[in-house]
């Protein structure tokens, strides 16, 4: 079988898994750079409000921002997130009464 042919079927494979319900096999990988004002301009938010809205520490918001630091792991994929699926994240973290 061609390579390609494996792929798919081992996409297939992973989909009927999924189906199923069995964990997925997936690896999600962080982007190795986010570039936090221009995600939190985009929200038109503060960067205290920003802080609140998504559980940062204002601080980490202005080490970010000015360079003195990098978001790391967890961080970096909840930007990455903020930053393509904003609604997503407003629905994930919306609180039900």
């Amino acid at each position: 079988m061609s390579k390609a042919g494996q792929k798919v079927l081992r996409g297939l494979r992973e989909a009927a898994a999924h189906a199923r319900g069995e964990p997925s096999k997936v690896i999600v990988h962080a982007p190795a750079k986010v570039n936090v004002k221009a995600i939190r301009a985009r929200t038109g938010l503060s960067q205290d409000a920003f802080a609140k809205r998504y559980g940062f520490t204002l601080d980490s918001i202005q080490n970010w921002e000015s360079n003195r630091r990098e978001p790391t792991g967890a961080a970096r994929l909840l930007l990455t997130v903020i930053d393509r699926e904003p609604e997503a994240v407003e629905r994930a973290l919306h609180q039900r009464k």
